[in-house]
């Protein structure tokens, strides 16, 4: 076994078990979920989320394996989000958060505020992720882009989303619009929910038939409003993703992107595209060590582990708190 590997996971490990620990001991009602069955069976959760952290991590730092495991883990967490969410609904309500029920759609993180004015829990928690390990949000964070990553399996084609401009601005120009406008008619909370509700379909729709065919997720990056947000907020966080000199323009990056990020017109000038997610597959792909992580004055082999440790941190507290 990596020794190296073996050092990060532990620090991972007892990063979520310091969080993990707090989430347990302070609030007055139990956020974790075997909690709610078991009197101080939460113990147990956290013990796991150590174990499933510590692997995870572990297998993230192998660049061969990091593409794999990210889909895995990801895939996880979407089907223990809309399980909780089935069960909530259909079961009981224990497996509910406390409060009102919303609809788990990206778009409302943005649209649902606008339309209410309140309820910021969302947009900080979302803004939160954005300046600890920047787009992470997007390819391991998100409770609904996982389904296009899986529909994106594949070889990536090398041709360009030739739509993409044109189909994110327009979308999240519509849904910033249309919340305003709800608002201002006095549009009852069931209209605002169809509506949200056709968004989310429609990207549904888009998964199961441009993402599949072009092997890109074409939702997350040319449709998603808050994908949209995050590809020019993710300048908030100090990581980076750089092409360096070792680059030889071998386009071999540009099949494992799944964001539409890399193109050879990007690789030529030496820049990566903003809808880059820093997810770290077209590391695993490059053969000359071309592309790197950078946060600061770091090493770049420091700043990549730094943001594996971040967002294996989150995503395993996501896992284990994130319900509707």
């Amino acid at each position: 076994m990596n020794k190296q590997f073996l050092y990060i996971s532990a620090i991972t490990a007892i990063l979520i078990a310091i969080l993990l620990t707090i989430v347990q001991i302070v609030p007055n009602k139990p956020l974790l979920l075997l909690d709610r069955f078991v009197p101080s069976a939460g113990w147990i959760q956290v013990g796991i989320a150590v174990i499933y952290g510590a692997l995870l991590s572990y297998k993230m730092q192998d660049r061969k394996e990091r593409p794999k495991w990210r889909l895995r883990a990801w895939l996880l967490f979407s089907i223990v989000f809309f399980g909780q969410l089935f069960l909530g609904i259909t079961v009981d309500s224990v497996f509910l958060m406390t409060g009102k029920l919303h609809l788990p759609v990206p778009a409302i993180i943005l649209a649902g505020p606008l339309f209410r004015l309140e309820g910021l829990f969302m947009p900080i928690l979302f803004l939160s992720t954005l300046l600890l390990s920047g787009p992470a949000w997007c390819s391991q964070l998100c409770y609904f882009g996982a389904f296009d990553a899986w529909n994106a399996k594949g070889k990536t084609e090398k041709n360009v989303f030739h739509y993409h401009k044109q189909l994110r601005y327009s979308v999240f120009f519509i849904v910033i619009a249309g919340a305003i406008a709800l608002r201002l008619f006095g549009a009852t909370g069931w209209l605002a929910t169809i509506a949200g509700l056709i968004v989310g379909i429609i990207g549904l729709g888009i998964m199961l038939t441009l993402s599949r065919k072009k092997k890109k997720m074409i939702h997350c990056s040319s449709y998603c409003p808050i994908g949209t947000l995050v590809s020019f907020m993710k300048k908030l966080s100090p990581f980076r993703v750089r092409l360096n000199m070792n680059c030889t323009h071998c386009m071999a990056c540009l099949k494992a992107c799944k964001y539409d990020a890399l193109h050879k017109e990007n690789i030529e000038k030496g820049k990566i595209g903003y809808t880059c997610t820093y997810c770290g597959d077209c590391l695993s792909a490059c053969k000359h060590g071309g592309l790197e992580y950078r946060f600061l004055r770091l090493r770049p082999a420091t700043a990549e582990r730094l943001w594996i440790v971040i967002t294996v941190v989150l995503h395993t507290c996501f896992l284990m708190i994130a319900r509707i």
